[in-house]
């Protein structure tokens, strides 16, 4: 097993692989550069008035308190939700654990078109029930929103990990006197603390970079700023300026979870690991499933009732054709962003793999760094690039595709990385032994044990690409609408029945992908 995870032996990386490298290197580093170059245009005193202004400090406690509004709530929903899964005698808890992912295709800005459907004089709840819901909108109405669809990331955590603890810690405790609910505290919340640092890392991270939810919910935070000081063209050096800062606290928020999760934890005990006994839930069992339940109600059932609701309020038909044509530019970027964005991942991953150096392992932290800045800051830095060094590559699709390949690389980087790591060099070692060269031994020996792996990263990033939406609105050529696009700016001009069926398309195809994604994760 010693070669499992080896470099290759008296090699130095090819061209094949060096040039790819460069090229995701310099997509990352030179917009960020220019950012920051941009930023520092204006004079001292122009300086020192943008960043000491009162309104950047009304911006950070906004932020930071709807990211932790947004950690605390899917908290109370995934961490139960996944006990439930694991550790209980849960009727379908595979059914359960499947369900409990399907909320990652509903966007955050259909999650907010949902909740403002519901309410107001024309919604969903008076019409059917005569009960008016007041309008959601600021820190409510963005923290729920932004919960309902982010708690699947700390359920995926959570649920591995209480899938991989011990289940003889906790009959140790047991067989001491302790209640389920002090087993659990003492036990296994300690030991899945690692999932929770992750988990809440994901959500805080898709938090800060979402400008879709609290520009419909009117609550001004900084991608919100960044957005508007951009678009309308009122200060430009103040929108890098706000971008900095963005990036600052998202940077924040990294270092702080790297200094969390200093502690590792690994399994204790002896033999195989075993399934837990489940817990009888007796006379708990109707709240489990009642809380289940409205998970479900929540996530997935309120946004298909809503769309569906305000789909049948108009006699007008609804034009398919515009429909499909953004469901065909939605296509037509989402499968040539994950192509490329998974063409550039294997030389990534192979470089670093195969060739560990201190270059190969800054190109590593550089992507994941890239990943971990808010899409509209990226965006924004790529508009500021291409309108001073490329003109002609602003608002192109070329840019557009780059920024979403350079954007969700490290989704693709994923799944490649770890099958990669378990298989070893010495296959193709024994290739170039008969005489093959490097690029036919790879393609010959490690590509085809490659291809799940390969397919896997790329329907990430596909299903990413279809749900973005600062990205495109930034970048995307004019006109250029998409589904996401498409509902954005008919809901925020408060078009709820032209929005809806832009809504259900954008629903269904990225939960058509969702399931692809289980299905082919059972296969692996």
């Amino acid at each position: 097993m010693t070669d499992i995870a080896g470099p290759s032996l008296k090699r130095r990386p090819s061209a094949l692989l060096l040039i790819p490298a460069a090229l995701v290197a310099a997509g990352m580093l030179l917009p960020m550069v220019y950012l920051l170059a941009r930023a520092l245009e204006a004079d001292a005193a122009t300086l020192v008035d943008i960043v000491f202004r009162e309104r950047n400090l009304r911006l950070l406690s906004n932020t930071l308190l709807l990211t932790l509004s947004v950690l605390a709530l899917t908290t109370l929903i995934a961490l139960p939700f996944a006990w439930l899964v694991t550790r209980s005698d849960l009727k379908f808890r595979k059914f359960h654990a499947i369900m409990g992912v399907l909320p990652l295709a509903v966007p955050g800005y259909v999650m907010a078109y949902a909740l403002m459907g519901l309410s107001g004089y024309y919604g969903f709840a008076n019409h059917y029930f005569g009960i008016r819901l007041p309008r959601p909108e600021g820190l409510s109405g963005s923290a729920i929103a932004l919960s309902l669809y982010t708690f699947p990331y700390l359920f995926l955590n959570l649920r591995a990990s209480m899938l991989g603890l011990d289940p003889s810690l906790e009959e140790s405790a047991r067989s001491l006197g302790r209640t389920p609910w002090q087993t659990f505290v003492s036990v296994v919340l300690p030991n899945i603390r690692p999932a929770l640092l992750s988990g809440w890392l994901v959500i805080a991270l898709y938090v800060l970079g979402d400008f879709g939810v609290i520009a419909l919910m009117r609550y001004e935070v900084f991608s919100y700023a960044i957005f508007t000081q951009y678009s309308g063209a009122f200060d430009r050096v103040y929108a890098a300026w706000l971008s900095l800062m963005l990036m600052a606290v998202t940077l924040s928020f990294v270092l702080i979870d790297a200094r969390l999760r200093g502690q590792r934890y690994a399994r204790v005990g002896k033999g195989t690991a075993r399934p837990a006994v489940p817990v009888a839930l007796g006379r708990a069992t109707p709240l489990a499933w009642l809380f289940v339940l409205l998970v479900y109600a929540t996530s997935l059932g309120l946004p298909l009732v809503v769309i569906i609701f305000w789909m049948g309020q108009t006699d007008t038909v609804v034009d398919l054709m515009e429909v499909a044509g953004a469901f065909y530019r939605t296509t037509a970027v989402a499968l040539p962003a994950a192509a490329i964005a998974t063409a550039l991942a294997l030389p990534v991953v192979y470089l670093t793999v195969r060739f560990p150096s201190r270059a190969s392992s800054a190109l590593d932290r550089l992507v994941y760094l890239g990943y971990s800045v808010p899409p509209l800051a990226f965006a924004l830095s790529m508009a500021f690039f291409a309108l001073r060094a490329a003109p002609f590559l602003y608002q192109s699709l070329p840019l557009l595709l780059f920024a979403y390949a350079m954007t969700f690389l490290a989704l693709a980087i994923g799944p490649i990385r770890s099958r990669l790591l378990q298989i070893g060099p010495r296959y193709e070692e024994v290739s170039r032994s008969l005489g093959h060269s490097g690029f036919a031994s790879f393609m010959l020996t490690t590509f085809p044990l490659l291809r799940r792996s390969l397919v896997s990263g790329g329907l990430l990033v596909f299903i990413m690409v279809v749900k973005e939406l600062p990205i495109t609105f930034l970048l995307a050529p004019i006109g250029y609408s998409t589904l996401s696009t498409a509902v954005f700016s008919r809901t925020s001009e408060g078009m709820m029945v032209e929005a809806a069926p832009y809504a259900l398309a954008i629903v269904l195809f990225a939960s058509l992908f969702v399931g692809l994604i289980l299905r082919h994760e059972g296969q692996r």
